[in-house]
């Protein structure tokens, strides 16, 4: 059985992080779909547009920052959110997404259908 996928375009303008990445969430995994199960990948393609006016609740985008560490001594790095934002908005929104989908073996192909367009 092939699965019909729908193509959702959501504008970001003026819409919080958060609260958008939980909506796009939803539509990745299909969980809008009245015959939804969570073991098979039923979930639709979502476009974004206009990431760059997404907006930040309270004082995220100054105190929030995203850590990595390299598994050498010393390797602990951080990197304030204003930074990534600046260079590409689209990771951001990524990395939240991300965070919010299942942690399982269908997680990367759902973040795959999300695209981003100016």
């Amino acid at each position: 059985m092939k699965i019909e996928r729908k193509t959702h375009t959501i504008n970001a303008e003026g819409q919080i992080l958060g609260r958008l990445a939980t909506k796009i969430a939803i539509l990745l995994q299909g969980k809008n779909s009245p015959d939804f199960v969570p073991y098979k990948d039923m979930g639709d393609i979502v476009l974004v547009k206009n990431i760059e006016k997404i907006k930040f609740s309270g004082k995220k985008i100054k105190q929030d920052k995203y850590f990595h560490h390299s598994g050498h001594p010393g390797g602990f790095k951080e990197i304030p959110v204003k930074r990534v934002f600046d260079r590409s908005p689209g990771k951001v929104l990524k990395k939240a997404v991300l965070g919010m989908l299942p942690k399982n073996k269908l997680r990367a192909k759902r973040i795959k259908r999300l695209k981003f367009t100016k």
